[in-house]
């Protein structure tokens, strides 16, 4: 019986990917690695399915390593890139058809792959959704700041007058505001992190009729928390955002040094954690939460494909890398 293999599918400007290879071969393991962005270009793809089952392959042309689908098993699935293929010269209708064609060769396979997932596609989607988390974090027993998502200007302003403080703004799908969709040519910003509404910002809150926005009332902060969960592991990251102006509302400015350290949660609110990631069918998550004065543990989000290098990298007792190599080592083997 063939030993089972990772695949993990990713691109190839993933340094994650870069640096856990390495990891899972001091192991014993030899990972499978497809990177969107060359695929199918680079690489051999072949699947026969019948009344006796499905198998078939895939092989990167380059190194000639060889991957048959009855052998994978377990998978991480990264992160995304744009397909590449053979021909520069295909037309635009000729593209599109090969984008969906190449969509549905690839995923097919894995949706329909019984194995060990850090995590599957449709539980990293189902658990992809702001307004849903947050129902879901109540529903588990955490704290979440007083939030709306509308598009009706005076709901927003009445909102507003309504809480004690200030109310932030806070993009549902990403702080790039969509600038990583389009060209550099094309971009009209680059971003907006999470950011205090002032006065002059409410006089033009009309414009919320053009699409729905996600405000949240503001959370003093003593500390702010990366949670990342792996497995049945929970790694805590204590970020002291509050110690430079410019990460007081979004501790992601990585221009500015503020100190991370390792710190143990209280076991409820480990526990909580770990729940809530497992309640999605997920075996990563990445949460963010608030730790306010008063010692409340407020929920903000759970990224289901969250980055997690740099905080190790900050914080080096933190071995997410290790523990992730670990996971898919034992999941490919169970």
């Amino acid at each position: 019986m063939n030993r089972k293999r990772i695949l993990i599918v990713s691109n190839s400007d993933d340094l994650h990917v870069d640096v856990l290879t390495p990891l899972l071969t001091a192991k014993g393991d030899t990972p499978f690695r497809l990177d969107l962005d060359a695929f199918p270009r680079d690489y051999q793809f072949h699947q026969q399915i019948g009344q006796q089952g499905c198998e078939g392959f895939i092989q990167h042309l380059p190194t000639g390593d060889r991957l048959a689908i009855e052998d994978i098993g377990a998978v991480w699935l990264r992160k995304k890139g744009e397909f590449a293929f053979l021909s520069a010269d295909l037309g635009l209708q000729e593209k599109a058809y090969a984008i969906e064609e190449t969509d549905h060769t690839l995923f097919g396979l894995l949706y329909g792959l019984d194995c060990y997932w850090m995590s599957h596609p449709l539980a990293v989607r189902g658990a992809s959704f702001k307004g849903e988390q947050m129902k879901r974090a109540v529903r588990l027993g955490f704290t979440i700041p007083p939030s709306i998502i509308s598009n009706t200007p005076q709901a927003v302003k009445s909102f507003k007058q309504a809480l004690e403080g200030d109310m932030v703004f806070k993009a549902m799908s990403s702080s790039f505001l969509a600038a990583d969709k389009v060209s550099q040519a094309e971009r009209e910003s680059d971003g907006i992190p999470t950011t205090v509404i002032s006065d002059e910002d409410m006089e033009q809150m009309d414009a919320v009729a053009l699409v729905p926005c996600h405000f949240q009332g503001h959370i003093e902060k003593a500390y702010e928390l990366r949670v990342t969960v792996i497995g049945e592991r929970v790694f805590a990251a204590k970020i002291d955002s509050q110690l430079d102006e410019r990460t007081k509302t979004d501790f992601r400015d990585f221009s500015v040094e503020i100190p991370y350290s390792a710190i143990e949660l209280p076991q409820h609110i480990e526990q909580r954690c770990r729940e809530f990631v497992k309640s999605y069918g997920l075996n990563y998550g990445a949460l963010d939460l608030i730790v306010t004065p008063e010692d409340d543990y407020v929920f903000l989000e759970n990224n289901p494909g969250g980055q997690f290098w740099f905080v190790e990298q900050l914080v080096p007792e933190l071995t997410m890398m290790d523990a992730l190599a670990d996971c898919l080592i034992e999941g490919a083997r169970c």
